[in-house]
């Protein structure tokens, strides 16, 4: 495949942006993470999700080959308005404490496990690349949640804790499912193997398995085609931005 065509780039944005948003969550929990060796294990997991979302920036800015290009890339990654970003509202509200911060962290990677598989076998060769390289570190992240769950859910305190939180993020998490611009053709070019919402039932069943809920009985937030930013989106796209504003014609 060659030439990536604008609806397969605003499908593969809105993946990436997911990844970097994602990203930037888990460093704001550098340092003030319960225990050290969690900010340990955030830091990493950021620096993870954070190269994840540059993999398919790199994609997008080579127009299907990737290209090392800091400023092409940095462009995608800070610079669009908010109007621009296709990312899902859970990857953009705050976390305010740190069981939301974890039950976060399991639903979005139980969520992205899937969305890489969609990807695994492109007709885009440096994709499939991408997901491989991406489902090696994957696994880990995956056993850090649930490893911390394990220990956690059944402890009254925290266990009640992580029900609450998981009830706020649930109906947000559902919106990582919702059907993204340019996801039809991309199927139709074996960029991605079926929509994502097809895979749906299966990670719901894994939540309702972990939490030991039915995520059918919690309202889902209404579809928005990820093209309604959560009013947490605004304060944190000054925080990324923030270093790159001090001198925006500088080369970092």
């Amino acid at each position: 495949m060659t030439g990536l065509g604008t609806a397969v780039r605003e499908f593969l944005l809105a993946f990436a942006d997911d990844e970097h948003l994602m990203g930037q969550q888990h460093t704001e929990w550098i340092g003030v993470a319960p225990f050290l060796e969690e900010d340990l294990a955030f830091s990493s997991i950021a620096q993870d999700e954070l190269g994840h979302a540059a993999a398919l920036y790199a994609i997008v800015a080579g127009d299907g080959d990737p290209v090392d290009d800091d400023l092409r890339i940095d462009e995608l990654a800070f610079r669009p308005s908010p109007g621009d970003w296709r990312s899902a509202q859970l990857v953009e509200v705050a976390a305010g404490d740190w069981a939301h911060a974890l039950v976060r962290h399991w639903l979005y990677d139980a969520a992205e496990q899937l969305r890489w598989e969609q990807v695994a076998q492109s007709s885009l060769a440096p994709l499939a690349e991408a997901a491989a390289r991406a489902e090696r570190e994957e696994r880990y992240h995956r056993r850090h949640a649930d490893g911390l769950l394990d220990v956690l859910l059944p402890v009254p305190d925290s266990g009640e804790r992580l029900q609450t939180a998981l009830a706020d993020l649930l109906p947000l998490a559902v919106g990582l499912f919702d059907p993204v611009a340019g996801e039809v053709e991309a199927v139709a070019n074996g960029v991605a193997s079926a929509p994502f919402d097809t895979r749906l039932d299966e990670w719901t069943d894994r939540v309702r398995r972990r939490f030991d809920v039915d995520p059918s009985q919690i309202q889902p937030a209404p579809p928005t085609g990820r093209l309604e930013r959560h009013p947490d989106f605004g304060p944190m796209l000054v925080r990324m931005r923030e270093v790159m504003d001090l001198d925006p014609a500088a080369v970092w």
